[in-house]
């Protein structure tokens, strides 16, 4: 299959085009500057531009692109970035989607667990309804934005992301050097709930989500076993052999990242992957610990077994 995709460059996107390629598909990757070879398209989803040839025997677009929702203090400018980001490109692919020629490519979207907002112990699937914090907001208009694909008859796929572990991005690898030095620990009260989601287990269900035509709609991609913060911080404390004695106060949290802090370090998301588990797809790492440890113990880009 020819898949085209917006953000290959990233954690997420290059293990997921990695993934493709191993078993065999073709990846186009959108880019943003000129293109470099027939691998490539240009677009930019600012302007509203794409290359429509990019999508010509397209099967599937699979659409990773975004300012960095982690990358900072939420300052206006920032969240108006973050939002734009996410609409505009969405936009940008949904109308190319809606006027290729048919039968239209499978869309795939991302979207985060931050749609649910702060729900404590409460039990989310697919059919809860959104929060209502500024990242729930987002998620609802950038979801929003893949309706022209779907009311032109593509299949279109929402993958709400929880926290990917890989030690090579993201959250675990920010993570990782204060615990190595000792001074790991909860945060806030570290009850609240955490959803995660192996790198190599995010990259299989979207090969899954691919080869499964009955899958549309949001899917939540985390693991079947949310945990609480706590207890996710004495795990990866206890696999790399460290203690997890100093704790980060909700204050310090709060004064560090302002509301960055409430929407994400101590949001309580306890989100379970309903969709794609009536789905079918197995996962490889379906437990906190094994997700953890595959993380920790393969190399950056390493994939896992089918």
């Amino acid at each position: 299959m020819r898949v085209v995709m917006s953000g290959s460059s990233g954690l997420i996107g290059a293990a997921v085009a990695r993934e493709l390629e191993g078993a065999g598909h073709s990846v186009v990757r959108l880019v943003r500057r000129r293109p470099a070879g027939p691998g490539e398209r240009s677009w930019d989803p600012v302007r509203g531009v794409l290359d429509r040839s990019a999508l010509d025997g397209a099967g599937a677009v699979i659409h990773l692109a975004g300012e960095a929702i982690a990358g900072g203090r939420w300052t206006r400018e920032r969240k108006r970035r973050i939002l734009e980001s996410r609409v505009l490109g969405t936009r940008t692919i949904a109308a190319a989607i809606a006027v290729s020629p048919e039968p239209r490519p499978t869309f795939i979207s991302a979207s985060a667990a931050g749609y649910y907002g702060d729900r404590g112990d409460e039990i989310l699937d697919e059919h809860s309804p959104a929060g209502g914090d500024f990242l729930a907001a987002v998620c609802r208009d950038w979801e929003s934005e893949t309706a022209p694909a779907g009311d032109a008859g593509a299949r279109v796929v929402i993958t709400r992301f929880g926290v990917v572990l890989s030690r090579s991005g993201g959250a675990l690898a920010r993570m990782l050097p204060f615990f190595r030095a000792g001074l790991g620990g909860r945060l806030g009260s570290g009850r609240q709930w955490m959803s995660c989601v192996a790198l190599d287990d995010v990259a299989g269900a979207v090969r899954h989500i691919l080869a499964s035509a009955s899958v549309a709609g949001p899917v939540n991609l985390v693991s079947p076993e949310p945990v609480i913060n706590a207890g996710f911080t004495r795990l990866l404390a206890r696999l790399i052999h460290r203690p997890a004695l100093v704790p980060v106060p909700r204050l310090a949290l709060r004064l560090a990242f302002g509301e960055l802090a409430d929407a994400t370090l101590l949001a309580s998301q306890r989100i379970l992957p309903a969709a794609l588990m009536a789905s079918g797809y197995a996962f490889r790492h379906p437990t906190i610990e094994a997700a953890l440890a595959s993380a920790l113990d393969s190399p950056p880009g390493a994939r896992g077994a089918d």
